[in-house]
């Protein structure tokens, strides 16, 4: 019998290979999926999977409804020379703290990557949605926590779905995780349609 999460692996592992095939077309950088993992806990279990060892940048939306959709896609700080280097060719120098351009830039890349995976998702599901403004967010895990806790239906044990994703530009390399907050009843009911699925491993 096939696993029922194997469905939501598939499907969210997919739809972010090929938006990053075509990111690579026309960056400086290559990017690459490296894995799809579903998990059921609270948000302090789903935030497990990045690694806080620095402060995280955040971006991050929420489709409001009956069973609201959450998607966030996070940075490790001490990325940003890698990140911009392979999103804009250009690489921001260090700085103690998050300045203007390195947040419109995390926010513009979130809003592409995560924009791509929630139109699969919806298309899925046969539902349409009126487009949203990403929310940018940075700190450790108990801030990033507590943020969360603001969203309707997020206090309470739900289905995650984390990608993990790889950039490289010349002999650096950074990682991102997109994490996919998924209502009990929204992922029963991707797993019931059980859409076409791809592989796990990109394109």
């Amino acid at each position: 019998m096939t696993n029922p999460g194997l469905v939501l692996e598939s499907l969210t592992a997919l739809s972010v290979a090929k938006c990053v095939l075509r990111l690579s077309r026309v960056s400086a950088g290559t990017w690459q999926v490296l894995g799809a993992k579903v998990s059921y806990g609270s948000i302090k279990d789903a935030l497990r999977q990045h690694d806080f060892k620095n402060p995280a940048s955040v971006v991050y939306f929420t489709i409001p409804g009956a069973a609201p959709l959450t998607m966030a896609m996070l940075f490790d700080r001490s990325d940003m020379e890698c990140v911009s280097k392979c999103f804009t060719g250009h690489s921001f120098p260090r700085s103690a703290a998050t300045r203007p351009a390195e947040e419109i830039m995390l926010t513009e890349l979130g809003n592409i990557v995560l924009n791509a995976l929630l139109s699969t998702l919806l298309n899925a599901l046969k539902k349409s949605y009126m487009p949203v403004v990403p929310h940018f967010i940075e700190g450790g895990p108990e801030k990033i926590e507590a943020e969360f806790r603001r969203i309707p239906k997020l206090k309470q044990d739900f289905r995650s779905i984390t990608v993990t994703l790889e950039m490289r530009s010349d002999k650096i390399s950074a990682r991102s995780e997109i994490f996919v907050f998924l209502p009990e009843e929204l992922a029963l009911e991707l797993e019931n349609l059980r859409p076409e699925a791809g592989s796990h491993d990109g394109l």
